[in-house]
């Protein structure tokens, strides 16, 4: 394992930023070093050093790393002429899709290397399933469009029917769902806001 990485005692700038962008994309997304070690199969003891600049990751490491985060290795050292100015979310990428299980189907349609106050998903709820969230963070509001069928939003004691082409947005703050009320798959558009 230690042949992955080349330990410095002093590290240099570049190596820095990856540090310090790695941490911050890993605690962005929640994942603990267990979860981040499973997700790009790196060792949970390497990538704590190279979180902590105490590690060079070799190209190989690196690459794992940025594959996890749906990202460049240029875009991992932030270095801007390594990286389109556009970034494309493909449909058949299975890493943006957040849930797909029976009831639905969440595809984040943001992206996820990411830091931001806005995230934007696909949401398909079959019939008669739903979608049920707890409150968010204070101040977070969902703004819902319904692409296809026909759906109920409830939000705190609140509630409202939407139809194709409806749109609505309503407390995220508070425990809210979105009800598949008619006949076939609800699709909707979906943005989250925490400002």
């Amino acid at each position: 394992m230690v042949s992955q990485l080349k330990t410095q005692k002093n590290i240099e700038p570049v190596a820095q930023v990856l540090c310090e962008k790695v941490k911050g994309l890993r605690k962005s997304r929640g994942w603990t070093l267990e979860n981040f070690s499973e997700i790009s199969g790196v060792s949970r003891s390497m990538l704590s050093q190279i979180e902590r600049g105490q590690a060079n990751p070799t190209l190989a490491v690196a690459c794992k790393i940025a594959k996890a985060f749906s990202i460049s290795v240029g875009e991992l050292v932030d270095e801007p002429w390594t990286s389109s100015a556009i970034e494309v979310i493909r449909k058949s990428d299975p890493s943006f899709m957040y849930r797909n299980d029976s009831q639905c189907k969440i595809r984040t349609l943001s992206p996820l290397n990411m830091e931001k106050n806005i995230e934007f998903y696909e949401v398909t709820i079959s019939t008669k399933a739903q979608l049920q969230s707890a409150a968010h963070f204070e101040g977070a509001r969902e703004f819902i469009t319904v692409e296809k069928g026909r759906i109920e939003i409830i939000a705190g004691v609140d509630s409202s029917t939407l139809e194709e082409g409806d749109s609505a947005h309503y407390r995220g703050d508070i425990n809210h769902r979105i009800k598949n009320i008619g006949i076939g798959d609800a699709v909707c558009f979906l943005v989250v806001s925490y400002s």
